[in-house]
C-alpha cells in the first residue's frame, strides 16, 4: 500500500468502526438503574427493580424469577384468555401455560414506587430528545461519512446528500406522518397517569411541541452552518469527527439533567412529602428503605468505542492536513 494512502485507510477504518458502534449503541441499553428493598426478595427479583435507559426510551430490565425459586409462581404467570384451550389434566399434564410468560414490568413498578413521593412517570423524561434521537444519529452518521473523505468536494457532496436525506426524513416523519402530534398526545397521557393536573400537563405538552419545532429548525440550521464551515474553513472538517465523538458526554449530561428535573419537580399530590433531591447518577444511593444503583451498561461501552476510534482518526487526519495529505 502506498505510504500516502495508508493514513487514509486507517482514518476510514476507524471511522467505519465508530459508525458501526454508534448504530449498535442506538439500539443498546446505555445505562441501568435498579432499586432494591426488603419487600423485593432477591430470589424473586435477582436484579431488584431494574430499568434500562436507551436513546429512544426506557425499557424493562427485570428478568422472570427462575423456576423453583420462592415466589416464582407469583411472578411467572400467564393470564389465560378465551384463546387458550381448556386444560386437560391427562393430555396436558406436561404442558406449561407459563411458556412465553415475562418477568415483572419494572418500568411500571418503578413508576408506581416513585409516584408516592410525587415523581412523574419515567417515560415523560427527555420528551424532545427521545423521538428526535434517530435524526441526531443520522446527522452524526453524515458527519462521520464526510470526515472519512480526503477531498473537499467529495466531503461536501457527502454532507449535502446526507443532510438532505436526514432533513427530509425528519420533516416527513414528524409533520407529514403526524408523529410529532401523536407523540405529544402520548406524552400528555403518560404525564397524567398518576396526577390529573390538566393545566400543568397541557402546558408541558405545548412546551414539548414548541421545543421540538425549535430543535428541528435548529438542526437544519446547524446542517447549513456545517456545510458552509467545511467549504470555507480548512480545519473545520475536524469537527466532523469531534462532534459525534462526544456522544458519551452528551448522554451523561442529558441523563443527569433529567434526573435533576425529576427530583426537583415533585408533584405536591404525592402520598409522602420529601424535599427536592438529586437522584443517583452514578454509583449507589439510599432513599428511605430503597437502595439505588445506577451504572453504565454495555451500550455505553459502544459509545466509548465511538469516542476512542474517532479521536484517533481525528489526530491522524490533523497530521495529514498539516503535511498536505488531505484537504
Amino acid at each position: 500500500m502506498p505510504v500516502q494512502k495508508k493514513p487514509n485507510f486507517i482514518v476510514a477504518a476507524l471511522t467505519g468502526i465508530a459508525l458501526v458502534a454508534m448504530v449498535a449503541a442506538y439500539f443498546a441499553p446505555i445505562w441501568w438503574v435498579s432499586l432494591t428493598a426488603p419487600n423485593y426478595p432477591k430470589d424473586a427479583f435477582p436484579d431488584g427493580i431494574r430499568i434500562h435507559f436507551h436513546f429512544d426510551g426506557v425499557y424493562n430490565g427485570c428478568k422472570a424469577a427462575g423456576a423453583g425459586t420462592r415466589m416464582a409462581g407469583e411472578i411467572i404467570q400467564k393470564d389465560l384468555s378465551h384463546e387458550d384451550e381448556r386444560y386437560n389434566p391427562i393430555l396436558d399434564k406436561s404442558k406449561s401455560h407459563d411458556k412465553g410468560a415475562e418477568g415483572l414490568d419494572c418500568v411500571h413498578e418503578m413508576n408506581t414506587i416513585n409516584h408516592y413521593v410525587g415523581m412523574f412517570p419515567i417515560a415523560t423524561g427527555a420528551p424532545v430528545e427521545k423521538p428526535l434521537a434517530k435524526f441526531f444519529f443520522g446527522f452524526f452518521a453524515a458527519l462521520m461519512l464526510a470526515f472519512a473523505m480526503t477531498k473537499k468536494k467529495l466531503r461536501l457532496a457527502v454532507l449535502g446528500a446526507g443532510f438532505l436525506a436526514v432533513a427530509a426524513w425528519m420533516l416527513v416523519d414528524q409533520y407529514m406522518l403526524g408523529h410529532l402530534e401523536s407523540h405529544v398526545q402520548a406524552y400528555m397521557k403518560e404525564s397524567g397517569t398518576y396526577f390529573k393536573d390538566p393545566e400543568r400537563i397541557k402546558e408541558w405538552g405545548d412546551n414539548v411541541r414548541n421545543i421540538t419545532h425549535l430543535a428541528i429548525g435548529g438542526l437544519i440550521v446547524i446542517m447549513a452552518v456545517v456545510v458552509a464551515g467545511v467549504a470555507k474553513i480548512r480545519n473545520f472538517s475536524l469537527l466532523l469527527a469531534l462532534v459525534p465523538a462526544l456522544l458519551p458526554l452528551y448522554f451523561v449530561i442529558t441523563y443527569a439533567g433529567w434526573l435533576w428535573f425529576f427530583g426537583h419537580n415533585l408533584h405536591p399530590w404525592g402520598a409522602f412529602t420529601v424535599k427536592p433531591f438529586m437522584p443517583t447518577v452514578f454509583g449507589e444511593g439510599k432513599v428511605a428503605q430503597f437502595s439505588t444503583y445506577s451504572y453504565p451498561y454495555w451500550g455505553y461501552a459502544l459509545l466509548m468505542v465511538v469516542f476512542v476510534a474517532l479521536m484517533l482518526a481525528l489526530l491522524i487526519r490533523r497530521k495529514q492536513m498539516r503535511e498536505g495529505g488531505a484537504e
